[in-house]
């Protein structure tokens, strides 16, 4: 055997390599983050320019299928959630009924048979005369149909697209005793009551025509308003949609232009189903996501979080319909709730509303003058020196044959039982903001002294983002139990509920004293937080679309 033969080796040695460097692992299990993390979520943050990027494409597409103007491929889509198959199949289905639906067309057949969409091919010459003066149209068909309206759908002669207005080249006064007076090359606006050369006016597919000046004044004051795919024609009783290239051909000003372009976006931005604004204030990112589901989103400009579905603050495992009605309950009871449980009580031997006038705690009924503690309501002569534990709170057992002025009083304290505890939640993140402040000003000390890195500390943080995370789903459990029915799942909630405020308490009390709190102490404790939360997210939280 050669020396060199000691350096030669097989192809098989290279197996060992293939196994140690292989990304898979086939001894450990590779776990889904959709089936092991409740809160997992995919999504991307995108800037306006990407975002007008995907939705011009979706344009596009339905431009090629149906050959159409981008003006009204984008009325179709807006109406559609910007679905182009939904779009295509009611067009080759019935598209009249579409145009019909989505307020391209009028409802009622009161148009000309020319603004069909199944003779559209046979609006070329009309499309052409548009480009004309009146002078250029046939004196024979204007007084052959003297009440004709200006064609409404029209198709560019290049183009052979769909358009959803069009300029008046001639027609007749309205009024029937001034029709001798007015060349027929003229029109009366039906706004502003002033004869104009017919190519002054122009009009949609419901045949109402009115001159540019009005239009104009008419945009701009919808585009003040906000409004911009919804603008409609000017007609009583019509509510045929405006097209976006009638109001950027008509509208002149580049202030109100730019508007109308804006509000527009937004609107088409709101009607995509897969994205949302970020609620973060002057943000200008939109976040894009395929699944539709109550998830959290953090925005990467601003790092606002909130829910996909609904775009409020992030409210797990409440659902979205929930927390909207919490939070409207909350703004109309809470103040009258603060001030009845601050002020008023039932007298305990009458039941009588009473609202406290004074200071002192010796209440006397002025229906049945039992004299009894504002606190416990005990009765005051054996009151003695259990005044210190009067606070405690105790349900009614007989409620239920009450009076109903009790019995709204029962909702009424059921309510700021779990109004207080969310408060107080809210309020405990802040508190515990502000001892996270203390406790880096202290680490910076300990720093600058040589008593360790920012690294060596940075468990500290961590233990108390975790403490905020669980502390914030812990907030949210409190809507969700308010309006849980009673039985065994709510008594398995509240069982969670309880220990997971339990383990957050342990948690808090360990990261105030986190400078003489054991590490691994920490850490132990750390986990079981998270694993508790994580629990009750698994079995709560509402993660259907």
């Amino acid at each position: 055997m050669s020396a060199d033969s000691d350096m030669e080796y097989s192809d098989n040695d290279c197996e060992y390599d293939d196994y140690y460097n292989s990304g898979e692992d086939c001894d450990v299990e590779h776990l889904d983050p959709k089936k092991t993390d409740p809160e997992y979520f995919e999504y991307e943050c995108l800037t306006v320019e990407e975002v007008e990027k995907l939705l011009n494409e979706s344009v596009e597409k339905l431009n090629t299928i149906l050959q159409i103007t981008p003006s009204l491929a984008k009325v179709l889509l807006l109406e559609h959630q910007w679905i182009n198959q939904v779009v295509v199949d009611k067009y080759r289905q019935n598209a009249n009924a579409l145009l019909v639906e989505t307020r391209i067309k009028p409802a009622c057949n009161n148009t000309d048979p020319s603004l069909e969409v199944d003779n559209v091919a046979t609006t070329s010459a009309a499309a052409a005369a548009t480009t004309t003066t009146a002078s250029a149209t046939s004196t024979e068909s204007s007084t052959s149909s003297p009440t004709t309206a200006a064609v409404a759908v029209v198709t560019p002669p290049s183009l052979g697209t769909l358009s959803t207005y069009s300029k008046s080249p001639t027609t007749t006064p309205t009024a029937s005793n001034s029709s001798n007076s007015l060349s027929r090359s003229q029109m009366m606006c039906p706004v502003c009551a002033t004869v104009q050369q017919g190519d002054k006016f122009y009009s949609l597919s419901c045949g109402h025509s009115f001159c540019k000046d009005c239009w104009s004044m008419y945009f701009e004051t919808q585009i003040f308003l906000g409004i911009s795919t919804q603008i409609g024609c000017m007609a009583q009783m019509c509510n045929v949609r405006v097209p976006e290239d009638l109001v950027l051909t008509l509208v002149t000003r580049a202030v109100m232009r730019e508007k109308y372009q804006q509000f527009a976006f937004k609107d088409y931005v709101k009607s995509h189903p897969e994205l949302r604004f970020c609620p973060g204030p002057n943000c200008q990112i939109i976040v894009r996501s395929r699944e539709i589901a109550p998830k959290r989103v953090v925005c990467t400009s601003c790092t606002t979080s909130f829910c996909f579905k609904c775009s409020m603050d992030y409210h797990a495992p409440t659902d979205c319909q929930v927390i909207r009605k919490w939070l409207t309950k909350c703004a109309d009871d809470s103040e009258t709730a603060n001030y009845i449980s601050a002020n008023t009580k039932d007298c305990p031997k009458c039941h009588i509303c009473i609202e406290k006038n004074g200071g002192c705690n010796h209440m006397q009924c002025f229906n049945c003058k039992y004299d009894f503690c504002w606190m416990c309501l005990g009765d005051w002569k054996t009151h003695g020196s259990e005044y210190y534990e009067c606070s405690r709170y105790k349900d009614n057992p007989n409620i239920a044959n009450e009076s109903v002025h009790v019995q709204a009083r029962e909702a009424l304290k059921k309510y700021l039982h779990y109004y207080e505890r969310w408060e107080n939640h809210s309020k405990s993140m802040q508190l515990e903001q502000q001892t996270l402040d203390r406790l880096r000003q202290r680490i910076n000390e300990k720093v600058m002294k040589g008593r360790g890195t920012w690294i060596d500390w940075q468990y500290l943080f961590n233990a108390a983002a975790l403490l905020a995370k669980c502390r914030y789903t812990l907030q949210y459990t409190y809507p969700y139990a308010y309006f849980m029915e009673s039985g065994s799942r709510k008594d398995l909630f509240e069982y969670q509920q309880a220990q997971l405020e339990a383990e957050i308490e342990n948690l808090s009390w360990k990261i105030e004293r986190a400078e003489t709190t054991d590490l691994g102490d920490l850490e132990n404790q750390m986990d079981i937080a998270e694993k508790r939360r994580t629990t009750l997210l698994k079995d709560f939280f509402p993660v259907e679309a």
